[in-house]
Parts: structure tokens; sequence; C-alpha cells
């Protein structure tokens, strides 16, 4: 009964914070959603939910940024006994074309390498039904900006950070890895002056070039705007130069760092991979580029394929960081 009293007194107060800090969302890509999609075709695939690792701590929703009422939040995952003084570190980006998804979806990865002897840090940040363009590349520049500022309380080697995302978080991860130090894309007003370059880029399913038909040639009906389109606020024909500007193939460079592209089987993913391999080639800059065959898109998220890509993951980041 006392339970019963409690859970009525607060019931207020629960559901006025609850739309004090409402905002848009879009839920459609999740996990189990995902699973339904791919079951018929792939009768092997099981969901990778999250590990129990004894030799790791985890710090969970922590807020890396605010607007008022609104929080943005960032989960850490790192070594409890590091082999080495410093850990090299991870900001892990999760797909949902721009609009959906969640930080969640790479707690198993981020396990996984702080296992490795990695800071991971799985991150929120603000898709396209609150904020459009370049919103969530801005609040992502300062959550890296947050770890290198904080790098003591998890053991961070703050000269020592990669990027990894998943399908439209890797293009965001690779945007991050070419436009460090570019004054197109600042942070947030951050308390310390630091740097928002990385050292590695990951890349999982995601593309580079969003002049590529594929993205840019999808919208043909007004009333079904491709995720391109509801990040950009505009469509390809209205507005090109954002998707050119958006695109980590404008930037790459002789300055672009060491990057790994973990792909699917289906090529539309891999939209602007091979110019941007073929500048890394030209400048000497170490890549390496794995196709997984036969498999989903967001293949990340289920095993057998987790169990693939994550020792290519932690074997490009041990070769580039450690």
């Amino acid at each position: 009964m006392r339970k019963l009293v409690l859970f009525f007194v607060w019931l207020p107060f629960w559901v006025f914070a609850q739309e004090a800090y409402d905002f848009p969302k879009d839920t459609t890509f999740n996990v189990q959603s995902a699973y339904r999609k791919i079951a018929k075709d792939f009768p092997q695939a099981t969901i990778v939910e999250e590990f129990s690792i004894p030799a790791i701590n985890e710090k969970r929703n922590i807020v890396y940024h605010s607007f008022g009422e609104r929080d943005l939040h960032i989960d850490i995952f790192y070594p409890k006994i590091s082999k080495v003084k410093l850990a090299p570190g991870v900001l892990l980006i999760h797909g949902g074309g721009w609009a959906s998804g969640t930080k969640l979806h790479l707690v198993p990865m981020a396990q996984k390498l702080a296992e490795a002897g990695y800071v991971a840090a799985t991150v929120e940040s603000r898709l396209s039904p609150e904020a459009k363009y370049p919103a969530s590349v801005t609040d992502l520049k300062t959550a890296l900006k947050w770890l290198r500022i904080h790098a003591s309380e998890f053991g961070l080697d703050t000269a020592k950070i990669a990027t990894l995302g998943t399908s439209s978080g890797a293009t965001v991860a690779s945007l991050l890895g070419t436009t460090g130090g570019n004054p197109l894309f600042p942070s947030h007003s951050v308390s310390e002056p630091v740097s928002d370059k990385v050292q590695a880029v990951v890349n999982i399913d995601g593309i580079l070039d969003f002049t590529d038909p594929n993205e840019s040639g999808k919208d043909s009906d007004p009333a079904k705007p491709s995720a391109g389109a509801r990040w950009f606020g505009a469509t390809y024909k209205q507005k090109p130069e954002l998707w050119i500007e958006a695109s980590p193939l404008t930037y790459v460079s002789d300055k672009t760092p060491p990057t790994l592209f973990v792909n699917s089987a289906l090529p539309r993913f891999h939209a602007g991979r091979d110019e941007y391999l073929a500048v890394l080639d030209k400048n000497g800059i170490y890549n390496e580029m794995h196709t997984i065959e036969e498999t989903p898109h967001p293949f990340w998220l289920f095993h057998p394929w987790f169990d693939e890509a994550v020792p290519l993951v932690i074997s490009f980041l041990d070769r580039v960081l450690k």
C-alpha cells in the first residue's frame, strides 16, 4: 500500500519532468525492428545484447552539454586497470538515418572496446526531427572536446582518439575525422581550449558522398522525403550546396587520419568510399577496407557478424593508436 501511495504522489512530478524535457523523436529504427526486417533472409542472426564485463568501469548518461532544459548525454566505458598509463579513446556514433536510433545501440561494441583497453564513449546528439544539419555535427564536436577536458577522470590519452560510426553515424564520424580544426564546423563553446581533431576513423557502412545518385536521387515524392532531405531540410535539387558540404569526401586530404572501412555486401553504402581511399593512398595514409559478405546493412547489431567486425576494429585501432 505504501508503494502505491508513493507512486501516485510522485506520478505528477514524473509526468511533468517527462513533458518538460520532451523533444521530437523518431523511434522507427531500433534493434527489434531491424531484426524483424532481416530475420527471414538471415535466420542465423541473433541480437547482440549488452555484456557484463568485470574488468571495465561504466558511467552512463553523463550530461556533456545542455540547452536550457535539454541535456545531451554520453556513456563512458573504460578499463579498471590499464596496462598502459593512459588509454586511447573512441567516440561511437550510432546510425538511424540521421533521424532515429540511440546511443544504446553501440553499448556492446563500446564494452568490447573497453575490454580491449580503450576509453569508449557512446554519445547522444540532436537528430533531424529535433534539429537539422549541422546541429548533430556541432554536438558531436562538443562531445569530442568534452572527452578531452575530462580525460583524467577515465585515464584517456587525449592525443589518441578515434571516431567510430555505424551507417549514418559513420558518415558523421568520417566528417569529424576530415574536418578537425575546420571553422565551418565549430563546436558549442567549451570551458577549455581543446582540439576537435581525431587520430583515426572507423567507418562501418556509412556513405561518404551525398551527391551519389543512391542518396541525391531519392526525392521524387515530396510526401516521402529521404533521410538526407529530412536532415538537411531540403532536397539535393533545392540545396545541393548543403549535400556537398556535409560529404566527408569533400574534405579528405593529406591531413586525414588513418581510416578503417568495415562494409556490408550492399554497394549502396559504399558511396564515395573508393574515391576517399584513393586520396589516402595517394598521400600514403594507412587504411583498411573489409567487406563482410552476405550481410544485411545493420550487421553490427547482430551475431555472427558482430563477432567478425569487432576484432577488425580492435586490430586496426591497436595498429594506429597503440
